[in-house]
């Protein structure tokens, strides 16, 4: 699709800036009759809102949803178009003024400018991670379509500024400012974050994701793999600079002998593929982890140019993340279900 929108059946596009008046997403292919309601929306919203936790920008907004079309009195969706809409309260274009002719190093301000010809925008304009809050909406959406189906996702922080989860709790994650996966280490990741975060920098991390509940048989040979369609979906996420399914990684460095999963009556017996063979679902978890880069608007010294290419220093001041995996955890999610809703509405044609 073009480039503000994403889905062959479920379709989505957002639209809407940091800085500007609101933020939102149409939200096409939804099947009439699926009870949705605002409140509902919300309990994503929520976890994506900034300003909830120390590991957060200190921006206070309430990220409450507007549902504006595609929605019955009832609460049920009517086949048509659902619009929601979430409006800027908190932003404070003015922290920006200081450097309104410095390309932010790390950022699009300069890619923008060689693409678009426009200066650098308050708070990144359209490539602010605050986008990501009108996609979360949108997997609220598909979330309650995939519910349905028994099909859910659930990401968390598996690492952050180097200390990495022994183990996985996603219960305890829910309830950890850092959203961290590990109780036995969750203060020392924390402590880590905030040592960095005290001094004017950041941290990078690894968001660990699990989607529960799919069939055998999601995804389309060749170029509609699954992993290659929740790849791009992942990449999509400004933040995210690398990606693997199971163990990945891990892989390239073992013998053959050791790199694939038993087979049983079910189908595969094991983790290493992460629950996809052959670009399609197994049946089994699919597990996922994305690398995260570390917030680039910090407030140490930093070597850029200005809009007529002479060389200069930046400081980079206002309200950031000093860790971006605690709230791109929900935004990953929300991009999961998206490429699955749009997956199960695929198999409802039945062979093409």
């Amino acid at each position: 699709m073009f480039g503000s929108g994403f889905g062959k059946n479920f379709r989505v596009a957002t639209f809407g800036e940091s800085h500007g008046p609101a933020l939102g997403c149409v939200v096409d292919g939804v099947p009439a009759g699926l009870p949705l309601s605002e409140e509902l929306l919300q309990k994503d919203l929520d976890r994506r809102r900034p300003g909830a936790s120390p590991f957060s920008t200190p921006r206070k907004e309430a990220d409450k949803a507007e549902i504006l079309s595609g929605v019955t009195a009832d609460g049920l969706t009517s086949g048509s178009p659902v619009a929601i809409l979430i409006r800027n309260a908190s932003a404070r274009s003015s922290d920006y003024a200081p450097i309104a002719r410095l390309f932010r190093p790390g950022h699009a301000d300069w890619t923008y400018f060689r693409k678009y010809g426009i200066p650098p925008q308050p708070g990144g304009g359209r490539s602010s991670g605050r986008e990501t809050c009108a996609r979360v909406a949108a997997g609220a959406v598909a979330r309650a379509l995939l519910a349905r189906e028994g099909v859910t996702a659930r990401a968390a922080v598996s690492q952050a500024a180097g200390v990495k989860a022994d183990r996985l709790d996603w219960d305890f994650a829910e309830s950890d400012p850092l959203r961290f996966l590990d109780p036995g280490k969750a203060e020392e990741a924390r402590g880590a974050v905030a040592a960095l975060r005290d001094r004017g920098d950041s941290a990078g991390s690894v968001v660990s994701l699990e989607a529960l509940g799919l069939p055998p048989g999601w995804g389309e040979p060749v170029f509609g793999k699954l992993e290659a369609l929740l790849g791009g979906a992942y990449f999509s996420l400004g933040a995210v600079r690398a990606v693997e399914f199971g163990e990945g990684i891990a892989l390239a460095g073992l013998p053959g002998s050791l790199a694939n999963d038993p087979i049983g009556p079910d189908g595969p017996e094991g983790p290493l593929h992460g629950g996809v063979l052959g670009g399609l679902s197994t049946g089994r978890p699919l597990a996922a982890r994305l690398y995260v880069r570390p917030t680039p608007s910090v407030g140490l010294p930093q070597r850029t140019v200005d809009l007529d290419g002479n060389p200069s220093e930046i400081t980079v001041k206002g309200r950031h993340d000093p860790c971006i995996g605690p709230r791109l955890a929900p935004a990953a999610e929300a991009m999961t279900l998206l490429v699955l809703a749009d997956l199960l509405l695929e198999s409802r044609k039945g062979p093409g």
